[in-house]
């Protein structure tokens, strides 16, 4: 059963490409949808903002609106899923640009996503540069002391398989609605018992 309005837990999305309805967000935005469907309040942020992003650490990031929505919004989060791209056999710039600002919460009482449930998915056409890109955000993740979900997605997208917000792969598609379930799964847990993802000592 979903949970009630003040119950939701909150899931943001961040990844995409610089590109309006890229397989990337398109795959995000499923993942996302699968999440709300389970009870989660959710928000993704994707080409409009990875292209607005300043490099972060640079005067005009200080000011910017899009980094200071993003930051807060992670600051909220319950839960966090990632969708990148396969550039060079890793993950793009644009989506790493994104996750620099982060560096914003390292002095918050959560540090970081400490302890957070984070769902991870790649994309790229074809298998190698799924497997390397994948592995790329896991480490990322591990690094701000997240804690990925079981199930990473590696979608090869290079037969068109993203359509109008729609997968036609069936195997792909129940990948991205696992990803976005285990997360709300996860972060509602983690709202009763956060021992359930804990990872700081005491």
């Amino acid at each position: 059963m979903p949970d009630s309005t003040a119950n939701k837990p909150f899931i943001v999305g961040i990844g995409g490409t610089a590109s309006a309805n890229s397989s990337t967000e398109q795959a995000l935005a499923i993942a996302l949808a699968s999440a709300e469907r389970a009870g989660a309040e959710v928000k993704l942020f994707g080409a409009a903002t990875l292209a607005a992003l300043p490099h972060y650490m640079t005067e005009a990031s200080t000011a910017s609106n899009e980094g200071k929505e993003l930051v807060e919004a992670i600051r909220r989060a319950d839960g966090v899923i990632v969708a990148s791209p396969g550039y060079h056999g890793s993950i793009s710039g644009l989506v790493k640009n994104a996750i620099d600002y982060l560096e914003e919460t390292s002095k918050d009482a959560r540090v970081y996503l400490d302890g957070v449930p984070v769902g991870l998915i790649a994309t790229a056409y074809g298998w190698q540069a799924t497997g390397s890109t994948l592995a790329t955000l896991r480490s990322i993740v591990h690094a701000l002391r997240g804690w990925p979900t079981p199930l990473g997605a590696a979608i090869n997208s290079s037969g068109g398989i993203f359509k109008g917000g729609v997968c036609s792969d069936a195997g792909a598609n129940n990948q991205l609605e696992l990803v976005g379930r285990q997360v709300y799964e996860f972060a509602r847990l983690r709202r009763v018992d956060p021992s359930v993802t804990e990872t700081t000592a005491a």
